[in-house]
């Protein structure tokens, strides 16, 4: 299953590239993490195998390369891993945007002790967002005239994705495709609601927040596990460069024979 694609950009408005790319990045994400949690290994149906059960998940380098390898993907898996980053700016953004309702929310759990410690981890998270103030310029989306007609097809394109995780038959896969989807759709509420101010804020409710920073850190583990990736193909050149046989070796080897 391919991402999100555009055939030509110059068909569609701003607006309507940056849905695709959100969508596509979106995408990436979850290709990624079946590519770094994928079944190595699954003796539990073997029946000549001892009857202790082996379950192995590992991070599976040619199913990566399935979805993003440009040599496979004619060209697009950058592009893909690209809009992984975008919508990570994106919802990094409306993270910051929401930073200071977000330090004086109360996070309730039921437990004292877990409160502070979501608390605490929140606030670190905030420190960290603030350090960066450059994440995503959203004022020059939705600025044409027709800006009210575009956030009602962004708000039915994003209800039919969600009808569309319905159909998914893993309840896992639902659960978490539903809050990244509504996380998405938070983060879309908070940079693009019209004026966007302390009343606003208060629209905002606990379970688009508990959306948004799940959907966060769904993606941010991506980008983490893109990286191992990298680390993985990088020592694997490294491998078959010190692999090959030198020149100078070889002719050695040659004239003692």
């Amino acid at each position: 299953m391919a991402p999100f694609q555009l055939d030509s950009e110059d068909e569609f408005c701003i607006e309507k590239r940056t849905f695709y790319r959100v969508i596509s990045g979106l995408h990436a994400s979850i290709n990624i993490h079946l590519s770094a949690k994928y079944l190595l290994t699954d003796t539990r149906k073997l029946i000549f195998i001892k009857p202790k059960e082996e379950v192995a998940w590992g991070p599976n380098l040619t199913e990566f390369r399935q979805h993003f390898d440009g040599r496979l993907t004619q060209g697009q898996g950058s592009s893909w891993l690209k809009n992984l980053y975008f919508v990570y700016l994106l919802e990094l953004k409306a993270i910051s945007k929401l930073s200071p309702f977000l330090q004086s929310f109360n996070f309730y759990t039921g437990d004292a002790e877990d409160d502070s410690d979501v608390l605490k981890a929140i606030l670190d998270l905030v420190g960290v967002v603030q350090k960066f103030p450059s994440h995503f310029e959203e004022t020059i989306l939705f600025s044409r005239d027709d800006a009210p007609k575009l956030r009602a097809e962004y708000h039915k394109r994003f209800t039919n994705i969600t009808r569309i995780m319905d159909c998914v038959g893993c309840q896992k896969c639902k659960l978490w495709g539903k809050i990244q989807i509504k996380g998405l759709g938070t983060a879309l509420k908070i940079l693009f609601a019209e004026p966007f101010n302390h009343k606003q804020v208060e629209n905002v409710t606990r379970n688009e927040i508990v959306a948004l920073l799940n959907s966060f850190g769904r993606l941010s583990e991506s980008i983490y596990e893109l990286g191992n990736f990298r680390r993985i193909i990088k020592e694997e050149k490294l491998w078959k460069a010190k692999s090959k046989p030198k020149v100078n070796d070889f002719s050695q080897f040659l004239n003692k024979g």
